[in-house]
């Protein structure tokens, strides 16, 4: 066969290769258990032939862009703009998850209150439940310099994902070279489950980049020393603060350590090399332990009660809302980088690659201890992607690997863009940043929020008013009625969504000297249908509704709908209804 048919054979088996997967998950779709974003939720009717063209289209388009060469310093660059503008295709999703509402009002705190207050009270006033405080820190930052618009947190999220894509790169350049760097960074843009965080005010996506920033600022401090090491030691620092789950991650270091001092021994080294690679580790060691302490020393409490939190209630809670490893690696990441990162295993071990220790101690962890859920290992998934990167380097073919690495980024955006999005955006979620936006449109200056409690509450409804917040310029007022019983107390505390009971609801939400002639009034309960305590309807005298935001996807317990009452005479604008 002559080199053009052999060519054009590989493309059309790559294509179809591509289009088959993508139809066989479809088939086997009720085996996604995933807890956000599950294929057989996502794929509502004609939802597969939307996907399926534009996944045709992708491998028609990843056969031009295939004959681009990247080369040196247009690598970083050309990753950061193609994740930057396929992370911002997806800034329209509501926060589909509730602990963003835990982001925000610490964010919030010091936005309002300074750098100073916010560590003073973290832990105290400022509720912590089990998040550390530098994401947190970094929202608060960004609502204060730019001001509180949640687009400017996506902005912040969508950066430190490119960024993060990018360390990737740089993380696989080091240890092997620039085309297994490149090709790890562009797998992230594999995942279709990425796409549905980026955009959420949680501390996922910055804990990924924080984790890769120390991870290769540790590897570089090996090599050149000097002020590498204070770089990594306050790397490594940041990495520690963003989640407890990267203190388990941060075991990858002195993994480093032994790949590194294994290939000095088996290249003969002198004995002075040998040392100095010890020192530059213990000073690395040191000055973590110090920066770390002393943080630590501050907030021991604080962290203690957080710590038992961990032990006695999420660790075990994760049996119970976990999801199958299935679901991970096939559905929510694309199945084909899992399979060339285990094909990786087999080439690795076949080379005797000690590097790819490196890489595969972390996607080991993830199935030592059972860690079942995708949000849990978003800062593992460079480390996948970097195996499989790895295992796609070993195909001899130089167009055939770029046009099989365009074909898997296209259909993942195509899932992720064309089923996802579209679900998230009838999620029960977007009733609140419907509402606030709307809102923003009416001329009083506060917004008086009730919540209601439901028949069988899944959350302390209140927790919903941060959301409603986030999404609105107005000045809110909570007046809180919605009073659990001890049995809903109890119902609520072994759940997943145990936080929004221990998560107290602030000052800066007290209605304080505001009269009620300038506030709009918002009622937030599980249905627009749900009847309204008379207490409500007394306060309410005067007031007319004027919108219903109900949308509801049918799926999940947590639902808000928002409805909005105007002092008005007569109704001004009968028969809003946000549906």
């Amino acid at each position: 066969m002559s080199g053009d048919k052999k060519r054009i054979s590989g493309i059309l088996a790559v294509a179809f290769f591509t289009l088959l997967t993508y139809s066989i998950l479809y088939l086997a779709r009720n085996l996604d258990d995933n807890r956000l974003s599950s294929w057989q939720w996502c794929f509502q009717p004609g939802v597969f032939w939307d996907v399926f063209i534009a996944i045709s289209a992708g491998c028609i388009l990843s056969h031009f862009l295939s004959k681009v060469t990247l080369r040196g310093k247009n690598a970083a660059p050309f990753l950061f703009v193609m994740s930057s503008a396929s992370a911002s295709l997806f800034w329209s999703e509501p926060e589909a998850i509730a602990d963003a509402s835990r982001y925000f009002t610490q964010a919030k705190y010091l936005e309002l209150y300074g750098v100073r207050y916010f560590f003073d009270q973290w832990g105290k006033v400022i509720p912590a439940w089990t998040d550390m405080p530098l994401v947190p820190f970094f929202y608060g930052l960004v609502f204060r310099i730019f001001g509180e618009v949640r687009v400017y947190t996506q902005i912040f999220n969508t950066m430190l994902f490119s960024l993060s894509a990018v360390i990737t790169y740089l993380i696989g350049k080091h240890l092997w070279d620039e085309e297994v760097g490149f090709y790890g960074g562009a797998l992230l843009l594999g995942m279709p489950y990425l796409y549905s965080q980026v955009p959420l005010m949680l501390v996922d996506i910055p804990t990924m980049f924080f984790f890769l920033l120390a991870v290769l600022m540790f590897m570089k401090a090996l090599d050149k020393g000097g002020t590498m090491v204070v770089v990594s030691a306050f790397a490594i620092f940041l990495a520690f603060f963003s989640k407890y789950s990267t203190w388990l991650m941060l075991s990858v270091l002195p993994v480093i350590v032994v790949v590194n001092f294994t290939q000095e021994r088996l290249k003969g080294a002198e004995t002075g090399k040998t040392t100095a690679l010890f020192l530059k580790t213990s000073y690395i060691i040191g000055l973590s332990a110090l920066f770390i302490g002393l943080a630590v020393s501050k907030e021991l409490s604080v962290i203690s009660d957080q710590v038992k939190i961990l032990m006695a209630y999420q660790k075990p809670g994760l049996n119970r809302w976990g999801e199958s490893f299935i679901s991970i690696f096939f559905f929510q990441i694309h199945p084909l980088i899992s399979a060339a990162a285990l094909y990786s295993i087999y080439s690795a071990v076949r080379k005797k690659n000690l590097k790819y220790m490196i890489v595969a101690w972390l996607i080991a962890l993830v199935f030592l201890l059972e860690i079942r859920r995708t949000r849990y290992i978003i800062m593992v998934l460079p480390m996948l992607s970097l195996a499989a990167a790895y295992g796609m380097s070993r195909m001899e073919n130089a167009y055939l690997k770029k046009f099989l690495l365009g074909c898997i980024i296209t259909s993942s955006l195509a899932v992720a863009l064309f089923a996802y999005l579209p679900f998230m955006q009838k999620m029960s979620a977007v009733n609140l940043k419907e509402a606030g936006r709307f809102l923003d449109t009416l001329p009083e200056r506060n917004a008086e929020v009730f919540a209601l409690v439901p028949a069988e509450p899944v959350v302390d409804p209140w927790v919903s008013v941060p959301l409603l917040d986030l999404f609105t310029q107005k000045r809110i007022i909570y007046n809180n009625v919605a009073v659990l019983s001890e049995g809903e107390r109890e119902r609520i505390q072994n759940s997943s969504l145990r936080f929004t009971l221990e998560l107290r609801v602030p000052s800066y939400y007290n209605g304080g000297s505001h009269t009620s002639e300038d506030n709009v009034l918002v009622i937030v309960s599980e249905s627009a249908k749900d009847p309204i305590p008379s207490e409500i309807r007394q306060r309410m005298a005067g007031y007319s509704q004027i919108a219903v935001f109900d949308k509801y996807d049918g799926i999940f317990q947590y639902r808000t709908s928002v409805r909005v009452f105007r002092r008005i005479a007569g109704d001004a604008m009968p028969g809003f209804k946000a549906n």
